[in-house]
């Protein structure tokens, strides 16, 4: 069987395979320039033969290893980052890990600000992570925030419609009242199926509120109840399948 160009993985999707970053970051390495193959700066959008190119990033050869897959939900305090390496952050969500994980090259599929709490799913499966941030899969995402003042309710309807900030779209899917509470309250659920990076942060500072604590509660029709914060555990097939929707037949 003759291999041709569209049977051969794009870059970014060998560098998640490989375990070493999400998709996203990926494209992120070739853009800054660190990743090459067969001794050449790799571009954008290029595919790789893993049998027989080779590639490095930042000068260290890849190569794809048969690891199998992990894949962890975190309840992460507030004050970790989520991200592999920061030379700025003080604590990393990886920190929180029991040592046995600690070995294991996983990343974040999908984060949270380092003032936001709650549900973070971490793997070294790169299609999972894929699957988990891309847009295209309406992944529901249910949210408790608390505000500096209590929701005027004139404001609902601008949440729901969306507005530009600073030159990106931002919207709330759904804002209903916490359990007990009315939308007259400054405690909420907020749900999306979406994610721009501090997007709920943004739109509620945009229109005059203060997001005092946040926290991502469920990812699809998984939940962190009966989790402390920063403890973590390990997901089972059942599980990662509750992340997305369900196919309607």
């Amino acid at each position: 069987m003759i291999e041709t160009n569209s049977n051969r993985p794009k870059l970014q999707k060998f560098l998640a395979n490989a375990g070493l970053c999400s998709r996203r970051k990926g494209e992120e390495w070739i853009q800054e320039g660190i990743v090459s193959i067969n001794g050449k700066q790799a571009q954008l959008g290029e595919r790789v033969c893993p049998e027989t190119d080779i590639i490095k990033v930042n000068g260290k050869r890849v190569q794809l290893k048969n690891l199998p897959p992990v894949t962890l939900i975190v309840n992460k305090p507030k004050g970790y980052t989520c991200s592999n390496e920061d030379e700025h952050a003080e604590r990393l969500i990886f920190e929180l890990l029991e040592s046995k994980y600690r070995g294991i090259r996983l990343f974040c599929a999908g984060r949270l600000d380092v003032e936001s709490e709650g549900m973070v799913v971490l793997t070294n499966d790169g299609s999972l992570a894929h699957r988990l941030t891309h847009p295209s899969q309406n992944i529901r995402k249910k949210y408790k925030i608390e505000l500096n003042i209590p929701l005027n309710t004139a404001d609902l309807s601008s949440f729901i419609n969306g507005e530009v900030i600073d030159d990106e779209f931002l919207k709330i899917d759904e804002i209903k009242p916490s359990k007990g509470k009315s939308l007259r309250s400054n405690k909420l659920d907020i749900f999306m199926s979406h994610g721009k990076k501090r997007e709920i942060r943004r739109i509620f500072f945009h229109f005059g509120y203060k997001v005092k604590k946040l926290r991502r509660v469920s990812i699809g029709g998984l939940g962190i109840r009966n989790m402390s914060l920063g403890q973590s555990r390990m997901l089972k097939k059942e599980e990662i399948d509750l992340l997305f929707p369900k196919e309607v037949s």
